[in-house]
């Protein structure tokens, strides 16, 4: 494989991403499609979001990622969110594990990754290696300079743009796995 294209999804907090992330995954499945890696979904409770899931896709097991930080203090900690280590690590140990593959996908890699060196490392290394077909990447807008110095990208969708994001998960995914 080692050439794949490498599509960015993009948009702001609570746009969508992770959303869109799941459709394309769910397709992918019903395709029978060699599928890998992570997806973050948000956990609501009466309506606000009070945490953060992971989702290996693999095997669609399902962790705690992180909580408010209101609720819970770690080590690992963003402006609203306080991380499982443990998950963390689970999460870095799917993604090492999910290269070669065909579809990989990784929600979301941002300023843990990029600038702290912290979070998805395997997801960074597992996209460096483009050892699958397609790649879908979460980034936010202020990190898509990072990533087009990074890797070469096929393109970018911003689920926040009317143009971009009327695009279905059916034309994603064929997109995706579309040979460069």
């Amino acid at each position: 494989m080692n050439s794949g294209r490498v599509i960015i999804l993009t948009g702001e907090i609570g746009s969508g991403k992770s959303n869109l992330c799941l459709d394309v995954a769910l397709k992918a499945k019903e395709g029978d499609v060699q599928l890998a890696g992570i997806i973050s979904p948000a956990v609501f409770t009466e309506g606000e979001k009070t945490g953060i899931d992971l989702i290996n896709l693999k095997n669609w097991e399902r962790r705690n990622l992180a909580v408010r930080r209101d609720q819970r203090k770690s080590a690992l900690e963003t402006g609203n969110w306080s991380f499982f280590l443990e998950s963390i690590q689970w999460g870095n140990q799917v993604l090492k594990d999910a290269i070669p593959c065909e579809l990989l996908i990784v929600d979301e890699l941002g300023p843990l990754e990029f600038n702290r060196g912290e979070g998805w490392i395997s997801g960074l290394a597992a996209v460096d290696s483009g050892n699958f077909i397609g790649a879908l990447v979460v980034i936010r807008p202020s990190l898509l300079a990072t990533a087009e110095q990074r890797w070469k990208i096929s393109r970018i969708v911003d689920v926040s743009d009317p143009q971009t994001s009327s695009l279905s998960e059916a034309d994603l995914l064929a997109e995706l796995q579309a040979r460069a």
